[in-house]
């Protein structure tokens, strides 16, 4: 019996070191964890970028992070992120890592979305071919039009097949994540540029001789490519709404140039303004079929509100600048003082 005793005193002095040794361990594992959590990451000092897939699991992310050598303990990172509740709130994309970042400010980086975003400037005054070009160079838009795909093509994919592309994308700096793709990205400038076009046609000048807001946006490409000072623009305008509304011709030569495409030189000559075509105001009147470029909003505003005045007539200076002339007298002593030849506006 004594040595029964004496078993059991061992035994309990056992369980008592194994509990005791226990809970130090656990102690020492829980202040581990919640050092760990306010504690900087590993990350070099200019940075790194680290992607979550589409659809990854806390798990996933947190060995990836450990295989770079940024988390020491990816268990800690699961179960921190599955007791602040963000194992199903993390967003996919590219994010910038930064020096100082914690496993608690990482999780909120990757619940945020706030994922590293790239830029493409879509310059006023480009036209279609500008604007797709750029677009497929762009070394972080993912190309899904087909190489092949012509103007109606691009149209149709983005929902609006009987419309043509010339002037309908907004001219702006653009920032989007990484895999955005071309027709993503097409899709944002032009619903972008109708919802400015809307927004200045409502509010346009009474008695305007444009029959909607298209005819608008043509005007507005030609007042974008006559001029890139901004104190005419809406003197262009002036001059060109006072001659739709005599039925005079516009007589600008953007448009001629336009008409010509790539059979277009670098020199405008008499015999292209004398070519008949859609897009040559020298033979045409009105306005042209479809705008010949993008105009920035400045642009449109100026053909919705143009400016007062007689002026039916206009040659460039030479500096940038134009001459406005209200009679065809006074514009032609206009040209010989300003061009050596010139035609009339």
């Amino acid at each position: 019996m004594a040595a029964f005793r004496s078993v059991l005193r061992v035994f309990a002095i056992v369980v008592l070191l194994a509990v005791a040794i226990a809970a130090g361990v656990g102690a020492w594992l829980w202040q581990d964890y919640r050092a760990f959590a306010d504690t900087p990451l590993s990350i070099p000092g200019d940075g790194l970028e680290f992607s979550v897939k589409r659809g990854a699991s806390l798990r996933q992310i947190a060995d990836g992070l450990a295989e770079k050598g940024i988390v020491r303990e990816p268990r800690y990172l699961r179960l921190l992120g599955r007791e602040r509740g963000d194992a199903s709130r993390i967003k996919a994309g590219e994010y910038a890592l930064t020096p100082g970042l914690t496993p608690v400010t990482l999780l909120d980086l990757l619940v945020s979305g706030r994922v590293i975003e790239y830029s493409l400037t879509l310059v006023e005054g480009w036209n279609f071919r500008e604007v797709l070009e750029a677009v497929r160079e762009h070394p972080v838009i993912v190309d899904t039009l087909p190489a092949e795909a012509t103007a109606s093509d691009v149209m149709a994919l983005l929902g609006h097949p009987d419309e043509h592309p010339e002037g309908r994308f907004f001219p702006d700096t653009y920032l989007f994540p990484r895999d955005t793709t071309d027709v993503q990205f097409l899709m944002r400038a032009f619903e972008r540029m109708d919802t400015i076009l809307e927004d200045e046609w409502e509010q346009r000048a009474a008695e305007l001789p444009l029959k909607d807001s298209y005819e608008a946006l043509i005007l507005a490409s030609i007042i974008e490519k006559e001029t890139g000072r901004a104190d005419e623009r809406t003197e262009i305008a002036g001059v060109f709404i006072r001659r739709l509304r005599k039925g005079m011709l516009l007589q600008t030569d953007p448009t001629v140039i336009y008409g010509l495409g790539d059979s277009f030189d670098g020199n405008l000559r008499r015999r292209d303004l004398e070519a008949d075509n859609p897009y040559n105001t020298y033979r045409r009147a009105g306005l042209t079929p479809t705008p010949i470029a993008m105009p920035g909003r400045d642009a449109i505003h100026a053909a919705l509100h143009p400016a007062d005045g007689d002026a039916l007539y206009f040659v460039a200076k030479g500096d940038g600048s134009h001459q406005f002339s209200a009679t065809l007298g006074e514009h032609n002593r206009a040209v010989r003082r300003y061009q050596l030849k010139g035609g009339n506006r």
